[in-house]
């Protein structure tokens, strides 16, 4: 973390179209993960209206073109098409790769999944942390040549608050030898999405490689809870009474993503976390706010990055 965050005129209730109020995205090319439902369609909305030619990824394709003819501005440059990604089937990852041609100039890692019960991918690896963190690990690595050729891309990466909840437990992942707990899963798979960001940070600078993290809020009416019911009957770390989190509709949810993915106001800055369109500062036990310490650390970023890189290589050769 540094000590000089960076701050917006931006915030809690701004919405993504705001942050980019007056930006001409003409000639770019985004990806957004999950863009079919939630603040991933906003995102992708938002992006293709201020002229960016946006491919969706989804895993239901039918849904995805729906949503993509839905969302095309009328009249503009700007454009949305779907494409099949699976980022719990690396195969399907591996496909999407093989299809992209050209340069990228904005990768939005947004899909996910939240609290679910223990399901495993076909490598055995534990389901949130296969699509949360090791899915974008794999598509985003594997579009780093498309992303260099932007000269000056961007990659954000959704985490959420309930990263401060948990590490990622490196001798047991994947839950071979503790029981599960679809929570502690959860919070681990958003700290390595920070991670991620720490790393891939520090690594693609030399390439003029944006890459953040962010906590979009807690959002109303979407589909990531879909797995814990009523809100106010899950854990404390989502606590509907809390006053230190800030609940939002899906326009305003989506603000930081859009921000991060093309504000010219955040030009230059990478390897961050940020939540409400501002960097966050670090976080203090009993606030559902900020960057917790074991979510920047640079020495846990390169481990995960070099275990990742191994599983995602192991799933390759043992198609």
């Amino acid at each position: 973390m540094t000590d000089n965050l960076v701050t917006t005129p931006f915030g809690a209730q701004t919405t993504a179209a705001e942050t980019l109020a007056g930006i001409d995205l003409s000639g770019r090319r985004a990806v957004v993960t999950g863009g079919a439902s939630g603040i991933g369609r906003e995102t992708a909305r938002v992006l293709s209206a201020a002229g960016a030619e946006v491919v969706v990824g989804v895993r239901n394709l039918a849904a995805g073109v729906q949503v993509a003819e839905e969302i095309t501005p009328s009249g503009g440059p700007g454009t949305v098409r779907a494409a099949r990604l699976d980022l719990a089937d690396q195969t399907s990852v591996r496909a999407f790769l093989e299809a992209w041609q050209g340069p990228l100039h904005i990768l939005v890692l947004n899909a996910g999944v939240m609290a679910s019960p223990l399901e495993r991918t076909k490598e055995g690896w534990e389901m949130q942390f296969a699509t949360n963190h090791l899915g974008h690990f794999a598509l985003a690595a594997g579009l780093h040549s498309a992303l260099a050729a932007a000269h000056g891309a961007r990659v954000v990466t959704v985490s959420s608050v309930g990263h401060v909840n948990g590490d990622v437990f490196f001798d047991d992942i994947n839950f071979e030898q503790r029981p599960y707990d679809p929570w502690a899963a959860y919070s681990q798979s958003k700290t390595a999405n920070v991670l991620f960001a720490v790393e891939a940070g520090r690594r693609w600078a030399p390439d003029s490689i944006a890459v953040n993290a962010l906590n979009p809020g807690r959002i109303t009416s979407t589909r990531l809870g879909r797995h814990i019911g009523d809100i106010s009957n899950s854990p404390s770390s989502f606590d509907a009474t809390s006053t230190d989190v800030s609940w939002k509709n899906i326009e305003q949810g989506a603000a930081t993503s859009v921000l991060l993915a093309a504000s010219p106001l955040v030009e230059g800055v990478t390897g961050r976390y940020f939540e409400d369109c501002n960097e966050a500062g670090p976080h203090r036990p009993g606030v559902r706010r900020g960057v917790a310490a074991h979510a920047v650390d640079p020495r846990n970023a390169a481990r995960l990055w070099q275990i990742s890189l191994d599983m995602v290589a192991t799933a390759a050769t043992t198609v």
